[in-house]
C-alpha cells in the first residue's frame, strides 16, 4: 500500500510553482518576452566566473578519481576548514572544521538541523511571513511548526505574539534573514532581543532552545542596512547556508550546516549530521562541487542588479500607490495587494496582464504579494506600466 501522507501531498501543490508554470506555459504560447514573471526565486546573474576558472583548472589538473569520488560523510575536510576559516575571518567567530557539516544547499542543511534538535511532538517556533517549505521541512521531522503572526509594518519580529507561543515544548526557532519573501533583513537590535529572551527561557525551561538561521541570502544586502552575523549574537545557533544565490549555483546543491563552537555539544551536533545522513539518503553533495567553493569561498557573483532592480520598483511601485516596506536585501519585494484579497488579484493581473505575481497567503501573511526581481532590469522597466494598469484594475474589483 502506498504512504496516504505523501499521496495527499500530491494534491497540496505549492503556489509558487502553480503561477511559475502558468508562466511558463504563457511564455510558449505568445513568447517568453511578453510574459513578465516575478515567481521564482532563481539567480538571474551568471556563476561567478572565478568558480567556472575553478573548475576548468580542476577538470584538467586534478585526478578524476579526486573529482567525481564519495567525499567523506560530514564533507571534505579541506572544505570544512575553508568554510571555517571564512566565517571566522569575515565575523569574528572560532569555528573549526569540526563544526561544519557540508550539504545538499540550505533546504538539507535545515532538514539536518531541525532533526538533531528535536524528537517527534517538540514544536519549533517560526515567524510570518517565511517560507512555505518550512512546512514540509519541520512535519518530515515529526516536529510541529508554530507560526508567529507578522508586524506587517515593519516585518521584524513580533515578539508580543512570539512570547505568546513560547513554551516548554519550544526546542527551536528557526528564522530567516534576510528574508524570504519580503526582504526584510532582522536589525542587530531584534537580534539582541531574540537572543536574551532565549536565554531567558532556556533558564526558565530547564533546557536548550536553538535558534536555527536560514541564510542563504546572506550576501544579498543592500546600502546601508544593519546585517548581523546571527550566530554571534546567541550560544545556540546553527547556520543553515547555501552558496546558490551567493555565487549563482542553484542548481549545484551545495550548502552547509555551521554550529555555534559555543553551542551545547556543538561537535557531537555535527557528527549526529552525518548519522542522519544514513536514513535519509542525503550522502553528501558532489565531490568536484565542495571543492570548488572552497577556492571562491570569499567570492560572489555580481549581485548588485538586485539592488538596481530594488531600487526601481520600491520607487516606481510605492509612487503608484502601492504598500511596501522596503527591502533590505534578497532578490524579493513584499507590497500589500490593492485588494484584500491577494490571490483574485494575482490571479487578475495573470490572466489580463501576462503579469505573474505570488499571493502572500502561503506565506501566512494574506493581502500582499511576493515579488521575485531576480530578472532582467529591461524587464522589470517594461513591466512597470502593467503595475500601474493593475492598480487600475483593482480598483474596479472593489
Amino acid at each position: 500500500m502506498i504512504s496516504e501522507k505523501y499521496a495527499d501531498m500530491t494534491t497540496k501543490g505549492s503556489i509558487i510553482r502553480e503561477f511559475a508554470q502558468y508562466a511558463s506555459k504563457r511564455a510558449a504560447e505568445i513568447g517568453k518576452e511578453n510574459v513578465y514573471n516575478f515567481t521564482i526565486g532563481n539567480p538571474s546573474v551568471p556563476v561567478c566566473p572565478e568558480f567556472t576558472e575553478t573548475l576548468e583548472r580542476m577538470l584538467k589538473e586534478e585526478n578524476p578519481l579526486t573529482l567525481h569520488g564519495y567525499s567523506p560523510t560530514l564533507g571534505i575536510m579541506s572544505v570544512r576548514e575553508a568554510v571555517a576559516d571564512s566565517l571566522n575571518r569575515r565575523f569574528g567567530m572560532e569555528y573549526t572544521a569540526d563544526d561544519i557539516f557540508m550539504t545538499s544547499g540550505a533546504a538539507g542543511a535545515i532538514a539536518h538541523a531541525i532533526r538533531c534538535v528535536t524528537k517527534p511532538g517538540d514544536e519549533v517556533i517560526t515567524f510570518a511571513p517565511y517560507f512555505p517549505e518550512y512546512v514540509p521541512y519541520v512535519d518530515g521531522t515529526g516536529a510541529v511548526l508554530k507560526i508567529v503572526p507578522a508586524d506587517i509594518t515593519s516585518f521584524q519580529i513580533n515578539f508580543d505574539a512570539f512570547l505568546e507561543l513560547l513554551n516548554p515544548n519550544v526546542q527551536a526557532v528557526l528564522i530567516n534573514s534576510p528574508n524570504n519573501p519580503s526582504g526584510i533583513v532582522y536589525s542587530t537590535e531584534t537580534i539582541k532581543k531574540l537572543a536574551a529572551i532565549l536565554e531567558e527561557k532556556q533558564k526558565e525551561y530547564g533546557h536548550d532552545i536553538y535558534i536555527i538561521s536560514d541564510e542563504p541570502y546572506r550576501e544579498i544586502v543592500f546600502e546601508g542596512t544593519d546585517s548581523p552575523f546571527i550566530s554571534s549574537f546567541y550560544d545556540n545557533s546553527i547556520c543553515c547556508y547555501s552558496f546558490s544565490k551567493s555565487l549563482s549555483l542553484p542548481g549545484e546543491r551545495i550548502g552547509y550546516v555551521a554550529v555555534n563552537p559555543k553551542c551545547k555539544d556543538a561537535k557531537l551536533i555535527v557528527l549526529m549530521c552525518g548519522q542522519i545522513s544514513r536514513f535519509t539518503g542525503h550522502n553528501c553533495p558532489p565531490s568536484m562541487i565542495q571543492l570548488g567553493v572552497a577556492e571562491v569561498i570569499d567570492k560572489t557573483a555580481d549581485l548588485s542588479i538586485y539592488e538596481k532592480n530594488k531600487n526601481i520598483l520600491y520607487k516606481e511601485l510605492t509612487n503608484m500607490g502601492y504598500e511596501c516596506v522596503e527591502p533590505g536585501g534578497t532578490f524579493y519585494m513584499f507590497p500589500k495587494t490593492p485588494i484584500a484579497d491577494a490571490n483574485a488579484f494575482c490571479r487578475m493581473t495573470a490572466s489580463k496582464l501576462d503579469l505573474i505575481l505570488v499571493p502572500g497567503d502561503s506565506f501566512m501573511c494574506p493581502g500582499h504579494m511576493r515579488l521575485a526581481y531576480c530578472t532582467t532590469t529591461e524587464m522589470v522597466e517594461r513591466a512597470l506600466p502593467l503595475f500601474e494598469k493593475a492598480m487600475k484594475l483593482a480598483k474596479e474589483m472593489e
